[in-house]
This record gives C-alpha cells, structure tokens and sequence, in this order.
C-alpha cells in the first residue's frame, strides 16, 4: 500500500483548458490524472452526435489528447480516469486502442471500458415495471415526457472504477460515473478502503469535489483577492496528496501559476453545493460541515477530520428531454441615448411579432452593459452609456415561429433607432432546447447491469 497518492485534476468541464492535463502529467510527479468532462446537458449533445452518427458520442477531444499523452502515462505508471466516454464508452475506448496503436504502444497500455450507466433503451420497461422516476423538482412523472426524452443516465459510483483499477489498466473510461468518484476510487483502490469506511470514502469525496472543477480549486473564477492571483495565464490545476487515514493536502505543481489557499479551496468547496450536511453521492453521504482546512505552506492546503454516513438506497438519473425552440438575436446600440435606442428598438420588435400573430411561450429581453447580470438591481441606466447590447431570446414549442422570429432582427438596423454599429453574429439561429430531469431510481435497478471490460492495445 502506498503511503502518499497523488490524483491531479486534468479538466474540470468538456472545453476546459486542452493543455492542463499535458501539464499535470509532464511538470512533476503523480500517480492519476482524473479528466471530469461531463455535465447534465453534455450528454444529451452526446446522444445527438450519437445519433448522427453511431462511432461518435463521447468527448472526442479527449482521443487526441490521450494520443499525446499516453506514452508518457505508460512510461510513468500514471493512470487516467475518465468519465469521457459519454453515451458511447465503447466506441471511446476502440479509439483509445487504436491511437495506441498507432503510438507504439501494443501489449504496453491497457483499456478499461465500464458500461452499464445508459438507461436510454430500458425507460419502458422501467416505468412499466413502476418506477415513474418523478422529476426531483416538480414530482411529475417521467411519462408526461416520455417521447421526448434523449437520454438517460444512472450517476454510478467508485464500485466499477475499483474493480477497473484491480486489473492494472493504463486508462479507465466511463460514462455517467459521478465527478467526485474519479478522485476518490483510486484512493479507495490504493488504500484498500471497504465500502463501509464511511468517514475515510466522505473524505475522498471531498478531494473529488475539490478537484472536479480544475482549476477553480487553485486560483481560477476565485472571488477573494482575484487581482493577486498570480500568473493565470499559466495556471497550475489542482492535485491531491491522499493518505490512507482519509486527509490529504491540496497542492499543484512547482513553478505554475495560480494559487492554492485556504479561501481558493472553500470557494471550490461551497460550489454546488446544497445542504451541507449531506453532500450525497453513490457511495455516501458526506457531512462537509466536519471539513477541517489548515495552511501547511505556500500552494499546499492540508483537509481533514470529514465524516460520512450511510449511503441511500437510490441512484441520481440525469435524464434530458427536448422542450421545444429557441433563438436569441442582438443588436448594438451607440451613444447617445443608447439604451433608450435599445429600448425603443425592443417596443417596436415586440409590436411587429404581434402583428404577425407569432406566439411564445416567452420573450426575453436584456440590456447588455446596463442590466444584463444584475436585472432590477441595477438600478436606472446612467445617462452616458457609450454603448449598450440589446439581447432578445424567444422560446416556443415549434419551431415556425422562432424561424420566422430569426428574419425579424436584422429589418431593425434601418427600419428601427439610430446608430446600430454591429450585428453581432449574423441572423440568430432557431436551436432545439435540451431540459434536464433530474430522478431516482433504485440502486438494484442498475449496479447489476455495470459491466468492466478490460482490453490490451
């Protein structure tokens, strides 16, 4: 058993900065590199890719990166785990294979595939045999959307990556694994944790939570004295020093830029976060209340003293379902009288949209420069506003009228106020809305049907 475990953070969201992991695996030593690429509306983009094509669905920039990197994860014992297979982990790991291939690196890198999260082609029988996986938030039944739906996927938890990890893979890919189990598996797989070491798996969920935003946790999006942080440009993302106690130390890399500190880690701690008495994941529920944080030097932020409780009895489905159209259109607006151009120009817009009959389910309209992030707060426009960005957005179930809307912000610049300088982007284009439905469902209902396959380049 190892007495320190490293974990860096590589991506905290599929978009992240592509040149982090190269980073976190060549500027110094680790023993995992974790890569977080999905969020709830990612996957259903995934099953829209998928659909259009059955060998995509999975983060796809995650394949050239690993081209890039692999051979130095197999010439150091570093091991990826990576929840970028999406909607397809398959097709992923196939690709994976043959860029290692193609690197040279056949019988020396190793895939491991766990599948089993895609609840997609078994919602019928589920809601037939009486789970009416209610929307979290309203209590409706999934039925009322069932035509509709896109996706649908089970967060799993540490079970499968561990089981993974036994068989000494060069990459683990998953799909919907939850982000925090990513960090807290190899530490369970490293230090021999059971699944009832309830204290020792919450801390690991908080390195987890900690990590899976990238670099958020070490200076990034930071609040607190966000002028001081230095050298962003080259940000050091995250990495854990995981003990076999369950504390660790949160650090990055020697030389990067950034900061790790004791408010940059409770920023990131408190993200997303709901009652802090249960932070609930598949393996526990872990009391972030009990989270003890000491500055043990510069870059290095030491956690302790977190304790956990029992896990529940059900899993997260992250579930996606096409609620009808959009379009959002903007024009620019000059001094003087700037937002009372906008404004005027919104009236009349409004004014043409009724005259056709056009009907939404709502219209939306922001001041950019004026109102945008603040609303009411922001209180009356000042007088000398240089410039201002009218933003209109419409949303409808079909999508007639929010075309039709797209052909209506552009007759504006000469039919409308004075001094238009820019039609940002061109003529809006009607985009299909994907919402989310959040549910639950049985553990049973799915850890039996996860499934680890291990496969040599």
């Amino acid at each position: 058993m190892a007495d320190v475990v490293r974990i860096a953070s590589g991506q905290g969201f599929w978009g992240d900065l592509l040149d982090a992991p190269v980073q976190q695996v060549r500027r110094g030593q680790v023993d995992y590199l974790v890569l977080d690429y999905l969020a709830e509306v990612t996957m259903s983009i995934l099953m829209k890719q998928k659909s259009r094509d059955p060998a995509q669905g999975y983060a796809r920039d995650f394949v050239p990166l690993m081209r890039e990197i692999l051979p130095d994860c197999v010439e150091k014992g570093i091991r990826v785990v990576a929840n970028a297979g999406g909607v397809n982990v398959t097709a992923c790991r196939d690709a994976l294979l043959e860029q290692a291939r193609e690197a040279g690196l056949a019988g020396r890198a190793r895939i491991a595939a766990i599948t089993g999260d895609d609840l997609l082609e078994r919602l019928d029988e589920l809601v037939a045999s009486g789970h009416e996986l209610r929307n979290m938030e309203t209590g409706e039944p999934l039925s009322t959307v069932r035509e509709r739906v896109l996706s649908a996927n089970a967060y799993i938890g540490a079970a499968p990556i561990v089981r993974a990890l036994a068989q000494d893979p060069t990459v683990v890919v998953t799909g919907r694994s939850t982000d925090t189990a990513l960090t807290y598996a190899p530490m369970m797989h490293e230090f021999g944790w059971s699944a009832d070491d309830l204290d020792r798996i919450a801390a690991g969920v908080v390195a987890g939570h900690i990590n899976e935003c990238g670099a958020q946790a070490s200076g990034g999006n930071c609040l607190i004295d966000w002028r001081d942080i230095p050298d962003l440009a080259d940000v050091g993302f995250p990495i854990i020093e995981a003990h076999a106690d369950g504390s660790f130390v949160v650090t990055k890399h020697a030389g990067t830029g950034g900061r790790v500190s004791v408010p940059t880690v409770t920023e990131q701690l408190v993200y997303e976060m709901g009652d802090p008495h249960e932070y609930i994941t598949p393996d526990v529920v872990a009391d972030f209340t009990s989270i003890t944080l000491e500055d043990e030097g510069p870059d290095r932020v030491r956690v302790r003293g977190v304790t956990g409780r029992p896990r529940t009895d059900k899993l997260k489905v992250s579930i996606a379902y096409a609620a009808g159209w959009k379009a959002v259109g903007t024009l620019v607006y000059g001094w003087p009288d700037a937002v009372d151009k906008a404004r005027e120009a919104d009236r009349i817009l409004r004014e043409r949209l009724d005259r056709l009959g056009l009907r939404f389910d709502e219209i939306r309209t922001e001041f950019v420069g004026w109102n945008a992030i603040h609303g009411h707060l922001a209180g009356p426009p000042p007088a000398d506003l240089p410039e201002v960005q009218l933003r209109i957005a419409v949303r409808a179930r079909d999508r007639a009228p929010v075309e039709r809307f797209t052909r209506e912000i552009a007759p504006l610049i000469l039919t409308g106020p004075p001094t238009v300088t820019g039609f940002a982007g061109g003529r809006p284009r009607a985009q299909e809305i994907v919402a989310y439905w959040p549910a639950l469902i049985d553990r049973e209902q799915v850890e039996p049907f996860l499934d680890v396959n291990v496969t040599e380049a």
